[in-house]
């Protein structure tokens, strides 16, 4: 059996959720011998992406704009081609005239249109739509996103499997205190403080998060709010919000971490906080669970599902809530228990199982298509 891959989420610098997924699983993908693999991309492959072999090949072609509308169902109607193409993210090829699988991480933009930039939002519904609409079968990455597919999309649920993506276990682990002191100082950070990791977005709610911890300020003494993640989309109300309650000394902009620095500055961290106002699953939740970290995260969407009974839920919409949360999670008793519930939890998730998982599926719709 041949597979035809969208390639486009992996190759970028950076990555984060999707891109990490498509990356993980192109990974996974490339030590298979029992199937063929082509990667479809738009530019050439960076160089930490997997080495071509007997059963795993790239192939780049455009025109870039617009690929998965125009350039890609081009290339499978005249090219050679795969039995099966699976798209890795929500766009599947318009036109295909092979059967194609998708992957949808959460349907944010349906519950919160005002978040979205008007073209990406447009892109998202109508694309999207199209997409799920013609897809021979559909990956969701948790229950909650597979319940809001069928709600939202009138899907049959025989037609969605739940995939529960992973994490890497090679860097996320507690790390020592010497490279824990060396990364602080290169973020200049002193003393003790809360970690978000994520891109910096309306959905991740981090104006009230910075709210909730101006209230803790009386409690927290010298504790700082460390944001760490790249600019995304309509931010500037969060750098804004910092500066209006003179927070300039207590909250820090990272930017993008690496994954060589993140782990140290995840582990280093008393708590970390994700008030999230929707996740299809939050890959930093368990990245963080795996420092050793306590977590405190949204009660809504997948959140719950993905942490059962080993983490704070909170209320996203409140910032006392919030706030509430993180003095939880400071409490050293509390902090403790959740360290130790956080460790059972990630032995649920990896991208090998992922990987497995997928290509199980991926078998079954080639064989019916």
């Amino acid at each position: 059996m041949k597979i035809g891959l969208d390639g486009n989420e992996a190759n970028i610098e950076n990555r984060v959720g999707s891109g990490k997924y498509a990356y993980e699983l192109i990974k996974q993908f490339s030590q298979n011998k029992k199937y063929k693999f082509e990667v479809f991309l738009k530019q050439n492959p960076l160089s930490d992406l997997p080495k071509e072999s007997k059963n795993f090949k790239y192939k780049v072609f455009g025109p870039k704009f617009l690929w998965t509308q125009f350039a890609l169902p081009m290339h499978l109607t005249f090219g050679k081609r795969p039995d099966l193409f699976f798209s890795m993210s929500h766009y599947g090829p318009r036109f295909s005239p092979v059967p194609y699988v998708i992957t949808i991480f959460d349907l944010s933009y349906l519950h919160y249109p005002e978040l979205f930039r008007k073209n990406d939002l447009y892109q998202l519904t109508n694309w999207t739509k199209y997409s799920i609409k013609n897809a021979k079968h559909i990956f969701a990455i948790s229950k909650s996103t597979k319940e809001d597919i069928i709600k939202n999309y009138d899907v049959d649920p025989a037609k969605i499997t739940v995939t529960y993506i992973g994490y890497d276990r090679g860097f996320f682990k507690p790390q020592p205190k010497e490279k824990i002191q060396k990364v602080k100082k290169i973020y200049k950070i002193s003393g003790d403080y809360i970690i978000f990791v994520g891109t910096l977005q309306p959905r991740k709610n981090l104006e009230r998060l910075i709210e909730a911890f101006k209230n803790l300020k009386s409690d927290i003494g010298n504790l700082k709010l460390v944001i760490v993640g790249r600019k995304g989309w309509l931010y500037d109300s969060i750098f804004e919000k910092v500066k209006s309650l003179r927070l300039e000394a207590k909250v820090i902009f990272t930017g993008y971490v690496t994954d060589s620095d993140l782990p140290a500055l995840i582990s280093g961290a008393q708590a970390y906080v994700l008030p999230s106002l929707w996740e299809g699953f939050g890959i930093p939740v368990i990245e963080a669970q795996a420092c050793g970290v306590p977590v405190v995260v949204s009660n809504i969407s997948s959140l719950p599902e993905i942490l059962a009974d080993s983490g704070i839920l909170v209320d996203p919409q409140k910032t006392d809530s919030i706030a509430e949360g993180i003095k939880k999670a400071l409490n050293e008793k509390m902090r403790t228990d959740l360290v130790k519930k956080g460790f059972e939890n990630i032995k649920r998730f990896s991208w090998e199982k992922c990987a497995k998982e997928t290509l199980q599926v991926l078998e079954k719709v080639a064989t019916k298509a």
